[in-house]
């Protein structure tokens, strides 16, 4: 695939151009390997990635963004409402099943490496999580590193950002396991989570049986997109219900007519604030299979 086209892919990624995600299978139960995360993230003498610190943080650093802080999470639960295991059907889900009035934000593809971005997590401690295309972050591994080391994990997003039901299923078995094998080899640890571009496919056996082959142990989608200034939402009511997925995207000016990340994100935190949520680590919720 050329560099124009994985680009135009990168700039639609599981939003579908603005689209709402498939509806998912309920999350709880199904399938497989090691906890997410990678090599620089701290660990627990047990080998666990450790929880970094919540949203919340220093007033101050939220003005430098000219945001209001987030109110910080409650600790992760002990009873894990996903727990995976290490065999069978990956399950498929778009919210975690809780009480807690926290929401999850993920960010895709990785086309846009804004150091400022970087400043802008360390700073304010929000937690994500990154489902990296491998063809689009190849140029630049090193970029998401320090996001990692703040405690954020590394998640699978395929090769090159295909429409998964349109290929074969040997295609879409190599679009996972090389993306597998490729962010395992740079972050230290395979990730434990898979996202399908656009949405595509997820409820389909064909791409849970290549989900499984290669070894992430749940598909996950989203409740919410981020679109540049105001988020796009599934429930008709357009509001955050505790437990939704937020979809966002490693994206410049050029995609977010002249927007930067750091103004995306921060317009993302601002809708989050405004509905009195915070912001928990996705994989704080999740048991992942023991080893």
């Amino acid at each position: 695939m050329g560099a124009l086209a994985l680009l135009a892919l990168a700039t639609g990624c599981g939003d579908n151009g603005g689209g709402a995600a498939p509806a998912a299978a309920g999350g709880s139960s199904a399938a497989t390997p090691q906890p997410a995360g990678g090599g620089a993230v701290p660990t627990s003498p047990a080998g666990t990635p450790t929880t970094a610190a919540p949203a919340g943080g220093d007033p101050a650093a939220w003005a430098k963004w000219n945001l209001k802080p987030l109110a910080p999470a409650p600790a992760p639960p002990a009873d894990k409402p996903i727990k995976l295991e290490r065999t069978g059907p990956v399950p498929v889900f778009s919210e975690v099943k809780t009480s807690d009035k926290v929401v999850f934000i993920t960010i895709d593809d990785g086309a846009e490496k804004d150091p400022k971005f970087v400043e802008m997590l360390t700073e304010l401690k929000v937690p994500i999580s990154m489902f990296l295309t491998r063809d689009i972050v190849k140029n630049d591994y090193g970029y998401f590193k320090p996001l990692q080391a703040l405690g954020n994990h590394i998640q699978n997003h395929t090769v090159d950002h295909p429409v998964m039901s349109k290929i074969p299923a040997e295609k879409q078995k190599s679009e996972i396991c090389d993306a597998q094998s490729a962010l395992t080899q740079q972050y230290g640890t395979a990730p434990l989570l898979f996202r399908p571009p656009f949405g595509d496919g997820a409820n389909t056996p064909t791409l849970n049986n290549s989900v499984q082959q290669c070894g992430p142990r749940a598909m996950v989608l989203w409740r919410e997109s981020m679109q540049i200034h105001d988020m796009q939402y599934q429930a008709a009511d357009k509001k955050l219900k505790s437990g939704d997925i937020i979809l966002a995207h490693f994206r410049g000016p050029k995609e977010l007519k002249g927007a930067t990340m750091t103004q995306m994100f921060g317009d993302l935190l601002a809708r989050i604030q405004e509905q009195g949520f915070s912001v928990a680590r996705l994989e704080d919720y999740i048991q992942a299979p023991a080893s």
